[in-house]
């Protein structure tokens, strides 16, 4: 028995080691130029999640996120590993220099960025690591209007890495407490998790 779990903790850390890497900073270069404040900064975390990517590889990407939610994050991602719900990628917004628009035209799923909610003086659930945004471009953000965020995205839920109410990964982050904005009312913000 114990040689089996030793070749299981081999196979498990080789396929880690061999993993392509979309990210690999340290928690400095990750919050190099935000406007954060002390608190929020001693609040948040750097982790390492790995997923498959739409290449069909592993990935190792990085999230920052509230410390107080850190495990609730790895749990889910160990999920989105082991079902091979495919993440483009996880890069620190540090990479997009703070631009949400960047991040989210690359596909980019990320967590901490410090910044107001789009058009109010209210900082969003962002700014302290308690929301995650997956995959922009598979689950846009869709206005009253029509409007679609990122631009050229489309929302169709038979594709690969799209949410729906009835996808696992929803139900894991409903299940531990956090909302998805694809149940929004005034919009629906599909890409989008938040936890108060």
């Amino acid at each position: 028995m114990n040689i089996f779990i030793f070749l299981l903790l081999f196979l498990v850390s080789n396929a880690e080691e061999k993993a392509i890497v979309d990210s690999n900073l340290t928690f400095a270069e990750a919050i190099k130029g935000t406007k954060a404040p002390k608190e929020i900064i001693d609040s948040i975390s750097l982790i390492d999640v790995y997923y498959y990517s739409f290449d069909n590889k592993l990935h190792k990407g990085q999230l920052i996120v509230t410390s107080a939610y850190k495990n609730e994050i790895i749990e889910i991602f160990q999920i989105i590993r082991d079902t091979k719900f495919p993440v483009e990628k996880a890069i620190p917004i540090v990479k997009y220099d703070w631009s949400d628009d960047k991040s989210m035209e690359d596909n980019n799923s990320s967590s901490f960025n410090y910044r107001f909610v789009a058009n109010t003086t209210r900082l969003s659930l962002h700014s302290y690591g308690k929301a995650i945004d997956i995959n922009p471009r598979q689950n846009p953000v869709i206005y009253e209007n029509g409007k679609i965020s990122p631009s050229g995205a489309k929302y169709n839920p038979k594709m690969p890495g799209t949410f729906t109410k009835e996808s696992r990964i929803v139900k894991e982050f409903e299940k531990r407490g956090w909302r998805w904005g694809g149940n929004f009312e005034s919009f629906k913000d599909n890409h989008h998790f938040d936890k108060k």
